[in-house]
């Protein structure tokens, strides 16, 4: 009874999100042999003031100028 819990930051459409869904249960079907029926998975939206890497939140490095040699999540 796989439990596959996922954190991913806000922003992403309902149909991104449920496609998730789906990969995520088929991966699980695919690779142990799970059965749909005994799957579990949970999205975790997080906001983006929420989650931070190397001391900058999502949103910080989201509203860095352009010119910014940062990476974009």
């Amino acid at each position: 009874m796989p439990l596959i819990d996922v954190s991913i930051a806000e922003g992403r459409s309902p149909e991104q999100l449920r496609n998730l869904v789906s990969a995520l249960h088929a991966a699980a079907e695919e690779t142990v042999g799970a059965l749909p029926e005994n799957t579990t998975v949970i999205i975790r939206e997080v906001p983006t003031t929420h989650w931070s890497k190397a001391d900058k939140t999502i949103a910080e490095r989201q509203a860095a100028p352009a010119h910014s040699t940062e990476p974009k999540e």
